[in-house]
């Protein structure tokens, strides 16, 4: 049997549903989170019940930024060759109000893991969590990975590029071979509180005021998580090779390659709850974008990475998880 794999950030959204998807496929897992309360703990520990049903995961609690607890980690349940490494402090708006949290995470946890990989002996591929929000003020549309992306909006955007940078020093160093993941704007059953349809959800069913920036002129690659997580599974699959001029780092947009709407998006939430969103609009925020769309050709040609849920079929199966999760009518 194969070494297991290792999920960093496994009572996250993506996380979770990455771990769940390869215990399925019969892959033993070992996920790590520090359960922090940047949201509901409580959501991520549901998350985590759900994982427990398979014998083949096995949860720990740590900080990727402790060096000390990756080390024993690594001791004690590795060793580890195939890593997705998706933990990080997620949120543009939460980094203008905490920004050491995202130095912390998403900087010092990437340089620590990369460096457990490279200590690792027939080490096969990291998978790590980049964004679409490195693409920044960026007005080319469609975001093509060949973009340059060197004027980041949001500190949370500064540090998603450092970590692409720093992995490919390491790639380049020490030929770890690493793919980077740039996420467009991710929902579906388990979401993050923090995000447009959890938010949106919430406020209409609880009958209060939904605040909507840039006065609803906004458009976003909304991408389901089912087809995310066949973009994590297919590019682990198939690590890069080094060439003779670029070492093994390459880095993928995932995206559903249209962008919606925002109003459309909402429109769609009410529809399905059949009730009306009390709209409270405001201004463009500090760090935010007003429109992202992803490229994925070169995902598509190198993986064969095809995303399949458009909205009309994400948003519903969302508001039913909703309803069941928190009983809501």
């Amino acid at each position: 049997m194969n070494n297991p794999i290792l999920v960093t950030g496994a009572a996250g959204f993506i996380g979770f549903h990455t771990a769940l998807r390869l215990l399925q496929k019969g892959e033993a897992v070992v996920g790590i989170d520090n359960l922090n309360d940047y949201y509901d703990v409580s959501l991520k520990e549901a998350r985590l019940q759900q994982l427990d049903n398979f014998e083949n995961f096995t949860f720990v609690k740590l900080d990727i930024a402790d060096k000390a607890d990756m080390e024993k980690l690594w001791s004690s349940q590795g060793p580890f060759t195939r890593v997705v490494h998706l933990a990080a402090q997620a949120g543009v708006r939460y980094s203008l109000e905490n920004p050491y949290a995202y130095i912390s995470s998403n900087c010092m946890g990437h340089l620590t893991v990369m460096e457990m990989c490279r200590h690792t002996e027939n080490f096969q591929h990291l998978v790590y969590a980049s964004s679409s929000s490195v693409y920044g003020g960026n007005d080319k549309m469609p975001f093509s990975v060949k973009d340059e992306v060197n004027k980041p909006l949001s500190l949370y955007a500064a540090t998603k590029r450092s970590d692409e940078m720093m992995s490919y020093s390491y790639s380049h160093l020490y030929g770890i071979p690493q793919t980077g993941l740039r996420f467009f704007t991710v929902y579906g059953p388990w979401g993050r509180p923090d995000m447009a349809l959890f938010i949106f959800t919430k406020a209409i069913c609880e009958g209060q005021k939904m605040p909507v920036f840039n006065h609803g002129q906004m458009k976003r690659d909304f991408t389901y998580i089912d087809d995310i997580i066949d973009g994590v599974v297919a590019t682990l699959d198939t690590p890069p090779e080094s060439g003779e001029e670029q070492p093994p780092h390459r880095v993928f947009n995932i995206g559903n390659t249209r962008s919606e709407d925002l109003m459309d998006f909402i429109h769609l939430i009410e529809k399905e709850l059949g009730m009306k969103a009390d709209i409270d609009f405001k201004g463009m925020q500090d760090g935010d974008v007003q429109e992202t769309y992803a490229d994925i050709e070169e995902t598509t040609a190198l993986t064969g990475y095809v995303p399949k849920t458009t909205i009309n079929e994400g948003i519903p199966r969302f508001i039913a998880w909703y309803k069941d999760y928190y009983g809501a009518a």
